[in-house]
């Protein structure tokens, strides 16, 4: 299984083997596409999930450093830290595969803390808007999570 994220088009599609089996809207970055540290972009290049984090957590569990905070995300909740880049439900954290380009130094995925979660219902997806990491409908996050495997190929593309 893998998985292929298309920044132009906002989707994320997987794979089985040559056939595609899901596509799901995304969010990406805002400021575009970008490997260095701090850039807030989104890093382009093949990576693998590194880690899975929040199996069994409830739908709209808040996440602060890979952590369940024991929180449930409410649009009230929303509504009191506007301009809050909620980490929600589940963590597949991205890991570069390329060295000098999205791994090691100043452009590495993983020290960037670059992750594919989950966002308030409200957000808005399938446009850049993220700070750097792949945004997903909670619902659709879920299912990815299920699917998707620990060492499975992630390649973020242009178009």
């Amino acid at each position: 299984m893998k998985a292929i994220i298309n920044i132009q088009f906002q989707l994320i599609d997987l794979f089985q083997g040559n056939n595609q089996i899901r596509s799901y809207p995304i969010s990406s970055a805002k400021n575009g596409v970008g490997q260095e540290i701090n850039s807030l972009r989104t890093p382009l290049g093949k990576h693998i999930i590194r880690a899975k984090i929040g199996a069994g957590e409830p739908l709209n569990t808040i996440f602060k450093g890979r952590r369940p905070t024991g929180q449930i995300y409410t649009p009230d909740l929303g509504a009191r830290f506007p301009g809050s880049d909620w980490i929600l439900t589940r963590i597949l954290w991205l890991s570069g595969c390329e060295k000098g380009f999205n791994r090691l130094g100043s452009v590495d995925t993983m020290r960037r803390y670059i992750y594919i979660h989950g966002t308030p219902d409200s957000t808005e997806i399938g446009k850049p808007g993220s700070i750097g990491c792949i945004r997903m409908f909670n619902n659709h996050l879920l299912e990815l999570f299920d699917l998707i495997e620990i060492g499975a190929e992630v390649n973020i593309v242009e178009q």
